[in-house]
């Protein structure tokens, strides 16, 4: 099995994990490839490593069995930068705080190979959306895809922004508010979801728009079809506005039109039957809570 394993940075206290995966990996004698970054992070607990390395550029390729990401969600939301339309399976060894799309707990780390191993798992494909500017402004280049959500929002100022709105250039509304947020279903449990959006299933096929702290006050969360093209103007009392794709930023002016749809691959997200999306919503979400229950 070849296998790839990406990290932002590691606490001493999960060293004891990552051991873990490594002598599962071992025992089946997978070729393993390390990030080359996290590869010096961990160079200095682990003596003698003699392992692959990749880059977000380079060494990468679709003949890799599954990519693991081992930290919290947002090293998840990163490591979807390195697999891009490779179509490599991923999941999540959770490091962090809540973990939803890292849904597999650390001390269980060793079921991640042997799940796998035993084809005790699903594998999900997770709708991307991309971000179209025009040919002037460079800030996003190629990363210009996200998992979650894309949201324009305002910058250097307390006031609102104005986001005109198209779906299918058929003119939606003009949303009076801190910023509009534009939803995968797999990004409908995070920022979307603490601006009041609706939780969505993963394999459904819809976007949501939510806005942040709209100032229309009739303004509610809106789920469309994922295979709408979306345009978006932002006008406001600054000159330039935010663009966020996951957690990556860029200025853009303001009155420049912003066009988002849905990418042309997705992300084969793997699932295993041990932890499933319904589950992860009892447990992480405390769904499961009422005492009725």
């Amino acid at each position: 099995m070849k296998i790839a394993i990406y990290g932002q940075a590691i606490q001493e206290e999960d060293l004891i994990y990552l051991k873990d995966l490594l002598e599962e990996l071992h025992q089946i004698e997978s070729t393993i490839f390390f990030e080359k970054k996290f590869a010096k992070e961990i160079s200095k607990h682990f003596r003698g490593m003699d392992y692959g390395t990749f880059t977000q550029d380079n060494g990468l390729n679709a003949s890799f069995d599954i990519f693991v990401s081992f930290g919290g969600d947002g090293t998840m939301l990163r490591a979807v930068t390195y697999i891009k339309d490779l179509g490599i399976p991923i999941v999540g060894v959770n490091t962090g705080r809540l973990g939803f799309l890292s849904t597999f707990k650390k001390e269980d780390v060793r079921k991640v190979v042997s799940e796998f191993v035993a084809g005790r798992y699903t594998v999900e494909e997770r709708t991307l959306l991309e971000v179209e500017l025009n040919e002037d402004i460079d800030e996003i280049g190629d990363m210009n895809f996200a998992l979650n959500e894309i949201t324009v929002s305002r910058k250097d100022t307390t006031s609102m922004i104005t986001v005109e709105t198209y779906l299918n250039d058929e003119y939606l509304t003009s949303y009076w508010a801190d910023g509009l947020i534009i939803s995968t279903p797999t990004g409908s449990t995070g920022y979307s979801l603490s601006c009041g959006g609706p939780v969505i299933a993963p394999n459904a096929r819809a976007l949501v728009l939510t806005p942040i702290a709209p100032h229309n006050l009739n303004a509610r969360p809106l789920v469309i079809d994922d295979g709408t093209q979306i345009r978006l103007k932002v006008s406001g009392r600054e000159h330039t506005h935010l663009v966020s794709l996951d957690s990556r930023i860029a200025n853009i002016p303001n009155g420049k039109e912003i066009k988002v749809k849905k990418s042309d691959f997705t992300i084969k997200m793997i699932e295993y039957k041990s932890e499933s999306f319904l589950k992860t919503l009892r447990n992480k979400l405390l769904w499961g809570e009422d005492k009725r229950n």
